[in-house]
């Protein structure tokens, strides 16, 4: 998947993408969200907030920023926080998932939805997530991942030609991205219709910085 690709499929899709995107995903956007954002005043990163259909479901003493490479797609999510006044938004970035701006240990949390197959770099994108997030903080990823099903599975391979020019990735195996990613996943669960995409809840583990 090429950032490009992503860039320009999310530019064409924004004016329609909450239309489309909108109900079908929002069983996982509530999910994640109510798993990563479970205790008070936590400081909270989504990766590929979009147009920002998560946003009003954070809790109001919360402290959320989202990033995105999608101009486009950012600019609804601001319209959207002002429209709604999500105060607890506390900011809203292009930027790259796999080259994160913030520093080492910046947030308490990390949610990511819809991402990980349509980012250039899997592994590249999973580590920014947990440099960013604290030692034993919570990182939540919600993605569709390449079926178990025979069936399903040939068509998908099938498809997955076509579907990288619009910017997804139908052939994405869970196996290569629990490998390469080094994610903690301490649970897995189905979501969204027919359980067709996956929930993973993540532990990040890593030592913590050493105290100056």
């Amino acid at each position: 998947m090429e950032l490009q690709d992503t860039i320009r499929t999310y530019r064409l899709f924004s004016g329609s993408y909450d239309v489309v995107f909108g109900p079908v995903f929002h069983p996982g956007r509530k999910a994640a969200v109510r798993i990563a954002n479970d205790r008070p005043g936590q400081r909270i990163l989504e990766v590929g907030v979009g147009t920002g259909l998560s946003l009003p479901y954070f809790r109001p003493d919360s402290h959320v920023v989202g990033i995105d490479i999608s101009a486009e797609m950012l600019a609804k999510a601001k319209g959207r926080v002002a429209r709604l006044s999500l105060a607890h938004v506390e900011g809203l970035h292009v930027m790259d998932a796999e080259n994160l701006e913030f520093p080492d240990n910046a947030f308490d949390a990390v949610l990511a939805l819809y991402v990980a197959s349509v980012v250039p770099n899997p592994a590249r994108f999973a580590a920014e997530m947990r440099r960013v997030c604290i030692a034993g903080g919570t990182i939540v990823v919600v993605n569709h991942f390449m079926s178990e099903n025979i069936v399903l599975r040939f068509m998908e391979r099938r498809l997955a030609p076509l579907a990288r020019h619009i910017g997804f990735h139908p052939d994405f195996p869970l196996d290569a991205f629990r490998r390469d990613s080094g994610l903690s996943i301490r649970e897995q669960r189905p979501s969204n219709l027919f359980g067709y995409w996956k929930l993973l809840r993540c532990v990040n583990e890593k030592k913590a910085a050493a105290l100056s």
